[in-house]
């Protein structure tokens, strides 16, 4: 259920009202049922879309198979790409003539070592129903050889609250040397500090959100680093992206709206729902959006949830932590909850319609919204999001940022 965010679109500085929009649009059949959207049998998640390597296969060799298949209907697109690199790249590949199935062309070349790749793909059942999926798998690491696996991307634009985020595939022992061999700066100059969350992962930011229009440069000087004894790092590499314009956005799950703030100046106030009261609660705190996907899969199962819901076809879904909390549009739900109830199992939810449509408040927020913006939840009943779930840093003062530094 965790894509590449559409380009923002200018928007005018004033306030917009979602309440006609809510008459306009038609009360939406709910979704109660682990078989209601995709073929009407109820199944294990792998049924509908099956793709090879498994989600979250690690060490996979240069010569692994990768494939994508259907039992019925038809593949209506595939995407894999290499991922958290200095360049995204793409594995060229086709769609079988019966639509059942993806491989990579002939000549594709083999896996890239020490490289994470996504599998993207969505189905369309014989009523023309969509289904989606979304998978990552990893690559062997040389022996004696660490890595680490960055966001965002080179030549990215992203948001005011982007964070610099390394994950290492060996815990790092060594954190100083590591640390000091990568290097973040930004025009105009900003004091950048790098913060370990344990030994494996280092987030880099400044004091506050980054100003618009900031360029800020990585390096990596990691090769033959000796982060961990015997254990020599193997990137040399040069990242830059750009800070686009400020967009924040503060959920108040006790009033169940959502107000957007364009370079600090009010644009809407969107009606919403969040978690629902109990144990699905949304948590409160600065969110970082860390991947956005037009449509996607939703299935609790791998949240720790039961079979409470399984929805193949979620529009507009932006991912806010690691652990599954999105903002996404919901087509399920009778209307009238937006702006009056919280029923959701920990997710914000936004009106949107089966296949998603930019004319709903969900399409109009995913439209206007990058990488690297930040959503705040206020007045939830749940507790604050850790540092470390997503790009959740924010959530830390200066000073405790400081002191999760090697480098003193």
């Amino acid at each position: 259920m965790n894509h590449v965010a559409k380009k923002a679109v200018a928007n005018p500085a004033t306030v917009l009202t979602w309440a006609g929009l809510l008459v306009v649009l038609a009360v939406l059949a709910g979704c109660t049922g682990v078989g209601s959207i995709f073929s009407g049998k109820a199944g294990p998640p792998q049924d509908a879309i099956q793709v090879t390597p498994r989600d979250g296969a690690k060490n996979i060799g240069p010569d692994g198979r990768i494939g994508v298949k259907v039992p019925d209907g038809r593949l209506e697109s595939v995407e894999v790409t290499r991922i958290e690199d200095a360049q995204r790249q793409k594995v060229p590949g086709r769609i079988a003539d019966d639509g059942l199935s993806w491989a990579p062309r002939a000549g594709a070349g083999r896996l890239r070592l020490a490289a994470k790749y996504s599998v993207d793909a969505v189905a369309v059942d014989g009523s023309g129903n969509r289904s989606a999926r979304h998978t990552t798998f990893t690559t062997a690491v040389p022996e004696h050889r660490f890595i680490g696996y960055f966001k965002p991307e080179n030549r990215s634009t992203v948001g005011t609250g982007m964070i610099v985020s390394f994950d290492f595939n060996r815990p790092v022992v060594n954190r100083a040397a590591v640390q000091k061999a990568i290097k973040v700066t930004a025009v105009p100059p900003v004091e950048v500090v790098g913060h370990w969350f344990g030994g494996d992962r280092l987030d880099f930011r400044p004091a506050a959100y980054w100003k618009p229009g900031t360029e800020v440069t990585v390096e990596m000087a990691l090769r033959d680093v000796e982060g961990a004894p015997h254990v020599y790092g193997t990137q040399d590499k040069k990242v830059v992206f750009k800070v686009g314009r400020s967009q924040t956005s503060r959920v108040d799950a006790a009033a169940h709206t959502m107000e957007v703030r364009r370079d600090g100046e009010p644009v809407s106030t969107i009606p919403i729902t969040a978690g629902s009261a109990g144990k699905t609660t949304t948590y409160n705190g600065k969110m970082v959006v860390s991947e956005m996907h037009e449509v996607t899969r939703m299935d609790g199962r791998t949240v720790g949830f039961g079979g409470e819901y399984d929805i193949k076809d979620v529009p507009h879904a932006i991912r806010l932590t690691k652990s599954g909390t999105f903002l996404h549009g919901n087509y399920w739900s009778d209307e009238d909850v937006f702006g009056s109830e919280n029923v959701s199992h920990g997710c914000v939810g936004l009106l949107d319609v089966p296949g998603g449509s930019s004319d709903t408040p969900a399409g109009w927020f995913f439209d206007r919204t990058l990488i690297g913006d930040v959503v705040e939840v206020v007045n939830s009943e749940d507790k604050q999001v850790a540092p470390d779930n997503g790009l959740g840093g924010w959530n830390l003062d200066w000073a405790r940022w400081k002191a999760g530094s090697a480098l003193r």
